[in-house]
C-alpha cells in the first residue's frame, strides 16, 4: 500500500495512472471533499467553447464590467 511521504510525497500506482492516461509531466488538480482527496488529470482544450452561448453586452465596459462584479461579490 501506497504511503505518504515525510516531503508529503505520495507515489500514485502505475497502472492507477495507465488506466486514467496521467504521465509524467501532465497537469492535475486535487479537489477535497467528505474526508477524501480526488486527483483529476487536466485536459488541455476540456474547456473550449463552454461559453460560447454568453454574448456580452457592448453598451458596458471592461471596467464597468469588473466594477459590478466586485461590488456584487461576497465577503
Amino acid at each position: 500500500m501506497p504511503r505518504v511521504s515525510a516531503g508529503r510525497r505520495i507515489t500514485l500506482p502505475a497502472d492507477q495512472c495507465r488506466e486514467v492516461g496521467l504521465g509524467p509531466g501532465d497537469e492535475y488538480r486535487t479537489y477535497v471533499a467528505d474526508g477524501g482527496i480526488t486527483i483529476v488529470r487536466m485536459t488541455p482544450g476540456a474547456a473550449k467553447g463552454f461559453l460560447k452561448h454568453i454574448t456580452g453586452d457592448p453598451a458596458v465596459s471592461d471596467e464597468e464590467s469588473l466594477m459590478d462584479a466586485l461590488d456584487n461579490s461576497t465577503p
